[in-house]
């Protein structure tokens, strides 16, 4: 579930034409959002005064938007392009049907897998609005318990790692099926190889030895 307060709620809808008539779209992704998008709802809105923070931040408003879709398959880009263009931050709650994904923009685009409404979670821990937003990204964008564990880092450090170890999972099942399906011994040998050499630089970054 998602554990805010209830003095953030908001539930104000907002038309579309306002996103995407001031957002610097290109003509095909103002089509996608016009056609994708269904509906646009601010469902909560993360201040000082109505947390009762009393550390003050960078960081003026935290915003949850809620996001209806007519498709699944949905362009990021278009919410980088409203990320990048608000002054706020920004956690999109993505819903298809009875399925909700969440999002958030650090950089570049993060989100979890699609989910029940059920494993939908998110809540709020720091004492003040930018340590607020450095857990809302944790929770959306760490996906490594391992990282999540480590209290020493920053959170760009953990996105960091958790790029690399995006990057190398991914490899590593390129790797195997091309090792599985290669028929020439030598090749087949240099692909487990390399192979050995992902799982090693993974198992390093995860738990910090080859």
């Amino acid at each position: 579930m998602i554990d805010f307060p209830e003095s953030t709620v908001v539930r104000r809808r907002i038309p579309k034409e306002a996103f995407y008539k001031h957002l610097p779209l290109t003509p095909s992704l103002k089509a996608k959002f016009v056609s994708d998008v269904g509906s646009i709802i601010v469902l909560n809105s993360l201040t000082k005064e109505n947390l009762n923070l009393a550390k003050d931040s960078e960081i003026k408003e935290i915003m949850l938007l809620m996001i209806n879709l007519k498709k699944q398959n949905f362009d990021g880009k278009i919410l980088e392009a409203i990320a990048r263009q608000n002054p706020h931050k920004l956690v999109f709650l993505l819903v298809y049907e009875d399925i909700y994904q969440l999002a958030v923009y650090r950089g570049r685009l993060y989100s979890t897998e699609w989910m029940n409404e059920s494993d939908i979670a998110l809540t709020l821990s720091g004492d003040n609005l930018d340590g607020i937003w450095d857990d809302l990204v944790r929770q959306v964008a760490i996906s490594s318990q391992e990282l999540l564990e480590r209290d020493d880092q920053t959170v760009d450090e953990q996105l960091k790692d958790q790029n690399e170890i995006d990057r190398l999972k991914k490899l590593i099942r390129k790797t195997e099926s091309a090792a599985w399906k290669e028929q020439q011994p030598k090749k087949r040998f240099e692909l487990y190889t390399r192979l050995q050499d992902y799982k090693n630089q993974l198992e390093e970054i995860t738990h910090g030895k080859a």
